[in-house]
């Protein structure tokens, strides 16, 4: 038996081993959202609705992949990597899903090579890796197709890291591992001899640009490097004894070796300022003011640390609050506080504390919410690489507490897999909500409250899936949380039309006289083909306010579309009348006019039109198919010609010109 036990705990020190576990878990959690399917909550610009990325790559998507600026993110190589996941496997989500999975035991591997390089501590660092790697609270980050930015910048930056490491380690063989500069991280012996640091430091920069161009987030892995330069690589030296003439130099010399990494930083914030500018997602830096936007920072740490050490209640997205309140924020604001002298007073005795808290607390700055980007008030991908600094203190403090009490050994390790157990079952829990869009916003729905953007997702899935009662009951629930018109015009231009018109309906309850919300709602039933509803609302709204010239056009199309022809070219005359220069007007009489057999009088109306929309290719169409059936075939085939120049891809006119003998011009 001692035997067995010894071999087990020989064969857990082996580094290749440990990857492999690793590999594994991630698998034992994470496999089965190979069968899971697209969230429309993001996935569709990000991959299945995109033609940039269904079309694989090529030099015009590579093109537009580092022009683009979609989502209000410059992120190229994320959506190079989508590029290559549709021209390989396909336009389903099982492959894009299977490449998140693998990017993150990649990452899970690269977390436990960096720190076993820095620290020689191999349990420890293992204990780190295998918890980012089945952390409940990084299923976000993984499960989800468009957060490919995430997990692979999380790629780059931890090769950025490893490259760095390799860097002080080869500089430090190469001086003769000068004690100047620390002795813990004790170098590879006479192999890393044969290669060049400054070789490490151009593959750590160039990792560095590739991970800002796949998340900007990675903006403070500078400062990260500082942290590791303070502990575990001891390069400030001992800080409590060395004098200043001897520590000065080190610091400028470590600073300065930076200033590439920083101007990256400061490179990668001001083109994201920009496009989120651009992209309109900054405009609530304009309207929160910054007391709002730093107390919620301080609460948003303070619910992180809880759902790093109590993983439930984990939800996409979390409403953003209209207010905490002031003693949350006190509390917050003190516990957070006290975490960074903490950290500060304790760094001679245990210096990975310090550099374990700030790498988490300085890794979440650029998306804490002091620069507020979107509504989410915080989110479970924010934490993907800044857990790390949590799990490291927590790893080598357990370690050394463990060092100094002497526990039994299978008392340890019982407890240490009890843990790894409760939280891949959790994690593999947790990624169970990501197999649908019902799934996800139910539970999130579940699980927090005021959450209007969830129930009005929920609302959009269970329209889709024929369950009426249930989307109404989401969208009630929606408006008692955000009753807004706007919102309704914003589904209606996204097709969300059953949302938009249960938003009308409960803004006309207010004030059940209003045309403008008549035309609206008669608008959504158009949409929708409920052309007798539409037509109701058009009247009643005509009623209310005669004279409006686009309700009486689009009650004419209605009209027109239940082949009541002649109410429907009364209602263009009338347009007409109050707007004789309204090419829809005409156009829309002609169309009438043409279904009742009266072409001249239509092609009179659709020369008109034209006159007054020369650039308009359907128009021309128009005018040729109703000069075709008063036989004036040249004239046809000159029309169709004309809309051939304004659309060259037209197929209608193609296929005309082709029945009349005439050979489309390419």
């Amino acid at each position: 038996m001692v035997n067995h036990q010894a071999g087990l705990f020989h064969l857990l020190r082996k580094p290749a081993f440990i990857c492999l576990l690793l590999a594994l878990a991630t698998l034992s959690v994470y496999l089965p959202v190979r069968n899971y399917g697209f969230v429309d909550y993001d996935d569709s610009s990000y991959f299945f609705n995109n033609p940039h990325v269904l079309t694989g790559l090529s030099w015009p998507n590579i093109h537009w992949a580092f022009s683009s600026s979609q989502y209000a993110n410059w992120h190229p190589l994320t959506w190079l990597s989508l590029m290559l996941d549709a021209a390989l496997f396909g336009h389903g989500p099982a492959a894009p899903h299977l490449t998140n999975v693998v990017l993150h035991a990649a990452n899970s591997i690269l977390v436990f090579l960096l720190f076993l390089r820095m620290t020689r501590a191999v349990w420890r660092s293992a204990a780190v890796a295998m918890l980012f790697a089945i952390h409940p609270l990084h299923v976000e980050s993984v499960a989800w197709i468009s957060e490919r930015k995430d997990v692979l910048s999380a790629f780059f930056g931890l090769l950025a890291l490893w490259c760095y490491a390799r860097y002080i380690e080869s500089a430090r063989v190469n001086a003769g591992n000068d004690p100047s500069q620390g002795a813990a991280a004790n170098p590879q012996p006479a192999t890393c001899r044969w290669h060049s640091p400054w070789t490490f430091y151009g593959l750590s920069l160039f990792f560095f640009a590739c991970g800002l161009m796949s998340k900007p987030m990675l903006v403070t892995l500078p400062c990260i490097m500082l942290l590791l330069d303070f502990w575990p690589l001891q390069r400030f030296g001992s800080l409590a004894t060395a004098k200043r003439n001897e520590d000065g130099p080190t610091v400028q010399r470590v600073i300065i070796e930076k200033i590439p990494f920083f101007l990256l930083s400061i490179a990668a914030s001001a083109v994201t300022c920009l496009v989120q500018k651009n992209g309109g997602s900054m405009a609530m830096l304009i309207n929160d003011p910054a007391t709002k936007r730093l107390a919620n920072a301080f609460v948003s740490y303070a619910r992180y640390l809880e759902k790093i050490f109590y993983p439930i209640n984990l939800a996409v997205p979390y409403p953003h609050p209209v207010g905490w309140p002031v003693l949350a924020v006190v509390l917050s604001a003190t516990f957070f506080i006290f975490l960074c002298a903490a950290a500060v007073a304790m760094r001679r005795r245990f210096p990975y504390v310090l550099t374990g808290w700030f790498w988490f607390a300085g890794m979440l700055v650029p998306v804490i919410g002091l620069v507020q980007i979107g509504m989410p008030a915080m989110a479970d991908r924010y934490a993907y690489l800044p857990l790390i600094g949590i799990l490291v203190a927590v790893a080598w403090g357990v370690g050394d507490a463990c060092l100094k009490w002497q526990p039994p050994e299978k008392a340890v390790l019982i407890l240490t897999a009890s843990v790894f157990i409760i939280c891949a079952v959790r994690a593999r829990n947790q990624a169970t909500v990501w197999e649908n869009d019902g799934t996800l916003f139910g539970h999130a729905v579940a699980v927090t409250q005021n959450n209007y953007i969830a129930s009005l997702n929920l609302a959009f899935w269970y329209s889709n899936h024929g369950r009426g009662q249930d989307a109404l009951k989401c969208y009630d629930n929606a408006m008692q949380m955000s009753s807004n018109d706007l919102t309704a015009i914003s589904y209606s231009t996204h097709d969300h039309l059953q949302a938009a018109l249960y938003c009308y309906y409960n803004t006309l309850r207010l004030n059940p006289d209003d045309p403008n919300e008549l035309y609206n709602i008669g608008n959504a039933f158009a949409k929708l083909g409920n052309w007798d509803e539409a037509i109701r609302d058009y009247r009643r709204a005509l009623q209310i306010a005669p004279g409006q010239p686009d309700v009486m056009n689009n009650l004419g199309f209605a009209l027109a579309k239940e082949k009541q022809f002649a109410d429907a070219a009364t209602n263009f005359q009338a347009v007409l009348k109050l707007e004789p220069a309204s090419a829809d007007a005409h156009n829309n009489l002609a169309s009438v006019l043409f279904a009742e057999g009266q072409y001249e009088q239509a092609a009179e109306h659709f020369r008109a039109a034209l006159q007054l929309s020369p650039r308009n290719p359907r128009i021309c169409i128009n005018l040729a198919a109703t000069f075709l059936r008063l036989a004036e075939t040249n004239q046809a085939i000159k029309y169709y010609q004309q809309a051939l120049q304004l659309q060259p891809d037209d197929p209608q006119a193609r296929l005309q010109l082709q029945r009349l003998g005439i050979a489309p011009a390419n």
